[in-house]
């Protein structure tokens, strides 16, 4: 796709849940992959917008107006990645939804309003949760869900990027030592957010977050959905630990309430 839009950089907004959010500072080391996805993608070619909730499924983040906000302020050109999944697996009537039920009907309307606006929809599942058990083994947590949004994305020509399958092909290799790295594992007075310590194994680090987004990053160019001289840093080792940033709390609160055309 060509980058000829003559108005400044083409924008990237992101709908997503927690995988994908951008954290404020009270909740630091937790970051999303859409808080470090700018890593990989140059400012002087493309604005990421952040607009994925916590908490959210594809359900909840239509209902409540935030896909509407993103719509009325998208442009032509534009893209729109929407990556949901993890929350529409849980058993709270008012969160779920069901794999091939309603949850590609949601997806949907994400894919038609981008369309509907001349810009461009991604479809991307979300990161893998460290399941590890106790004899090493690592089942998957939201099969059907991926698999759903991977057979919308066909059936609209929708390009689709495998984040889930890629994460967990690396936990699993990785092991349950080796993973614990990517998610939060916090012994107490390690972090002063969490002097009891806490352990999260569904909530990325910045080493996790870094490694989904190196890789929708990669995806983007290898499936030609972006132009390749949009990428940077793709092979880069490592990155100092100051890039990383989390939000004030105002200004979390102040975008979590802004970005919505809804009542909450």
């Amino acid at each position: 796709m060509r980058s000829d839009w003559q108005g400044g950089p083409r924008r990237i907004f992101l709908a997503g849940d927690s995988a994908a959010v951008t954290r404020e500072a009270s909740k630091a080391p937790m970051t999303g992959w859409g808080q470090v996805l700018h890593f990989f993608l140059s400012s002087q070619e493309v604005e990421i917008v952040n607009c994925a909730r916590a908490g959210a499924s594809a359900r909840t983040f239509s209902e409540r107006g935030r896909l509407d906000w993103i719509l009325r302020h998208i442009r032509p050109g534009d893209y729109l990645f929407t990556s949901f999944g993890i929350n529409d697996a849980k058993p709270e009537e008012w969160l779920r939804t069901e794999a091939y039920g309603d949850f590609p009907h949601h997806l949907r309307k994400f894919v038609d309003g981008a369309r509907e606006r001349n810009a461009h929809p991604v479809l991307i599942s979300p990161p893998e949760r460290d399941t590890h058990d106790v004899h090493g083994n690592m089942p998957r947590s939201i099969t059907e869900y991926p698999m759903a949004m991977r057979d919308l994305a066909a059936e609209c020509s929708v390009p689709y990027i495998d984040l889930y399958g890629q994460s967990h092909s690396w936990w699993e290799g990785l092991g349950p030592e080796g993973v614990r790295p990517f998610f939060i594992h916090l012994e107490p007075q390690e972090h002063p957010n969490y002097p009891e310590g806490f352990h999260d194994p569904g909530h990325m680090t910045p080493q996790g977050a870094i490694a989904c987004a190196r890789y929708v990053a990669y995806a983007l160019v290898e499936q030609r959905i972006v132009p390749p001289h949009w990428a940077i840093n793709l092979d880069r080792a490592d990155f100092p630990p100051e890039w990383v940033t989390w939000l004030d709390e105002e200004t979390h609160a102040e975008l979590t309430k802004s970005r919505t055309l809804g009542s909450n």
